[in-house]
């Protein structure tokens, strides 16, 4: 039997509208609510988390954008998405959730998609570490409802995907938000 899991990754202000948001995040919006309110599968959710010593970290280092910070209007859910935030998350001050990859695993989950932001940082590397967690587990990602931080970087993140046997998915909801379809890659 199938039990099915949808990851929604980092759909948070600050990569949307905030210190980190681009065009490619607002557009896919819309998708993302689309999908998680037409899913039949069991919905959890991941929160990029840092403290006010971000500078100080070795990630903030890299990326001097101070961002996510927990408590901040920038660290909570799109708008949009408000209606999930009952549902179990996990915060993350990394790219990938090693505690979002153990649950998945004690679950029993036979299959995981996700969406979310962003596709080349924080979605590939949580695709990946569930992967390793869950070596068995169908993982898929849906590329119309993630966003990376320029088009070239979504679409190299997805072709580094589908070479480690993750399914990338273009999932659509017709005009009536009745009929589902899926174009397999």
């Amino acid at each position: 039997m199938s039990k099915k899991l949808l990851v929604v990754i980092d759909m948070q202000n600050d990569f949307i509208t905030g210190a980190l948001g681009n065009a490619q995040c607002r557009a896919v919006v819309s998708n993302v609510v689309k999908k998680v309110n037409h899913t039949d599968a069991d919905i959890v959710y991941t929160l990029d988390t840092h403290g006010e010593d971000y500078p100080d970290t070795q990630e903030g280092r890299k990326l001097p954008v101070k961002h996510c910070i927990k408590g901040t209007p920038g660290w909570e859910l799109i708008p949009e998405l408000e209606h999930i935030q009952e549902k179990t998350h996990f915060e993350k001050n990394t790219f990938g959730s090693t505690g979002l990859a153990e649950w998945i695993r004690k679950q029993g989950y036979t299959e995981v998609e996700l969406i979310g932001v962003c596709t080349d940082i924080c979605v590939i590397s949580n695709a990946m570490t569930i992967k390793a967690f869950n070596p068995e587990v169908e993982i898929s990602v849906d590329a119309g409802c993630c966003a990376g931080v320029t088009p070239q970087s979504h679409k190299t993140a997805l072709d580094a995907m589908k070479g480690c046997q993750i399914r990338i998915e273009e999932w659509m909801l017709k005009n009536d938000d009745k009929m589902l379809t899926s174009d397999r890659q």
